[in-house]
């Protein structure tokens, strides 16, 4: 059975501490890839902990995801939600603070813990809140828009903050940021009543290790390539993990991911195509920021300004989309949007040499940014769609499980196919960074049209999958 949200008296508060929950851990995450470089100068950190700086958050988001979303179903959406932001308030003060390499490493990875809660919250607090169908597209496309928002925004403000005052002046921003978000929540969210859950402890220990080594896995691809004895030792791992995974919790009374959650061919397409597509959105901002600074010779700051085409019109078509999904369904806005970005990842992979930002760049920018404010709301609202209210949190963690394994994998792919196409021409750095990036590009626009593809068929489709899944309870 399918429970209806709660009751809200104010939609626009409701959805402005969800989206400005969702959007501090974006910005934030922006912020630290402007700041990394003035952190090196400073404290003197090393390749090899400049590289751990960068992916032990990750590595602790990715890890204890599932760990959030289920508190949210155990505790309460709002509570996890709040923890979790106190935690990330708590871990962004201290990076401002930070003194040395191993205070550096810690203060990330508890923030990528923080986040881990942040994330699956949010996302289960608008399913909360927001009734299915046009009401919950509405509130679903202005939470899809935020991820091409807060990336711009995070680069441009880091940049600004980094060269006119210090880098740590962007981490004290979630001082008050995370307080009045926590004191917002307090007021205007409605808690679910709390799930008498016994602790899935060996599922935790499985999907944080065996999510933790994939995510290991991937990011040390730029480094040592696919077939290092590291690499492939870290991916085996995971494999033979989460295959463990999947046997016990199909096998649990109270798993910490119900696989029933996976018998919707809705959800599962969404999930897939979420995946498929992060990757070369990451791909996207992190191969044109550098092209940029390289090639064209544009400063940090330059480089996050020159993302703007993107972000307004990220932030403009999110208006269309409920209208656009009661007129022709949430699959086919869906597969309009992945071929709009696909559309101008090929433009970009065809930039001549030397490039010309308005033409090259920011037109093809235009149509990455409308196709993103597409596709992530009718992507987002299957993955939560037709979920009791026991179970918001757990189908909140799968989806932003799909999205963060989903950005790291095919992030570490696309770099590695990046890295194989360079030029290798020490005479002309412009030149080794535009091979690389239209490679990029290219195979990361292929990414996407194959997440159009498979999403798009069996998001098409209400009917229930063939698993052999044991049975968890109700209906979801």
């Amino acid at each position: 059975m399918v429970h209806d949200p709660v009751p809200i008296k104010n939609n626009t508060y409701v959805l402005g501490i969800i989206i400005g929950s969702y959007l501090i851990i974006l910005v934030d995450t922006s912020i630290i890839m402007t700041g990394l470089p003035h952190i090196q100068a400073e404290i003197g950190l090393s390749p090899t902990t400049l590289s751990w700086a960068q992916s032990i958050y990750t590595l602790f988001f990715g890890g204890f995801l599932l760990i959030g979303a289920r508190a949210c179903d155990a505790l309460g959406a709002r509570k996890a939600l709040e923890a979790g932001l106190w935690i990330f308030m708590t871990a962004s003060i201290a990076i401002a603070g930070v003194q040395s390499p191993s205070w550096l490493l810690f203060a990330r990875a508890f923030r990528g813990l923080g986040a881990a809660f942040v994330a699956p919250a949010a996302l289960a607090l608008l399913a909360l809140h927001f009734k299915e169908g046009e009401e919950r597209n509405r509130a679903v496309a202005w939470y899809g828009s935020t991820a091409g928002i807060g990336a711009s925004v995070g680069m441009v403000l880091g940049g600004w903050l980094a060269d006119v005052l210090s880098w740590r002046a962007g981490f004290l921003l979630n001082l008050p940021l995370s307080s009045l978000l926590i004191f917002a929540s307090r007021r205007y969210l409605h808690e679910n009543p709390p799930q008498k859950i016994r602790f899935d402890f060996p599922g935790a220990i499985l999907s944080t290790s065996g999510f933790g080594s994939l995510i290991y896995g991937v990011s040390r691809t730029a480094v040592h390539g696919w077939l290092s004895t590291d690499v492939l030792t870290f991916l085996i791992v995971s494999v033979a993990l989460l295959a463990l995974l999947v046997w016990h919790e199909n096998r649990t009374a109270s798993p910490l991911i119900p696989l029933m959650l996976f018998s919707s061919r809705r959800r599962v397409g969404a999930y897939l195509a979420r995946f498929l597509f992060l990757g070369p959105m990451v791909a996207f901002f992190f191969f044109g920021s550098e092209f940029m600074q390289e090639s064209l010779h544009f400063s940090a700051l330059k480089a996050g300004l020159a993302f703007l085409p993107m972000t307004v019109f990220a932030c403009l078509s999110p208006a269309l989309v409920p209208g656009l999904i009661r007129r022709f369904g949430d699959s086919p806005v869906m597969i309009g949007g992945l071929l709009l970005i696909f559309v101008g990842l090929q433009w970009l992979s065809h930039m001549p040499y030397p490039a010309e930002f308005w033409r090259s760049i920011a037109l093809p920018m235009i149509l990455i940014g409308a196709g993103q404010g597409f596709c992530l709301a009718p992507m987002t609202a299957a993955g939560i769609s037709e979920i009791d209210v026991r179970h918001v949190g757990a189908a909140s963690g799968v989806l932003n499980m799909a999205h963060q394994v989903g950005a790291s994998f095919g992030l570490g792919l696309i770099a590695s196919v990046a890295t194989a196409a360079d030029a290798n021409d020490v005479s002309d750095t412009a030149l080794n960074t535009l091979t690389s990036s239209t490679a990029a590009f290219s195979f990361g626009s292929w990414m996407v049209l194959l997440g159009a593809i498979i999403g798009g068929f069996l998001m098409r489709s209400r009917r229930t999958l063939n698993t052999a899944f044991r049975p968890d309870g109700p209906s979801l």
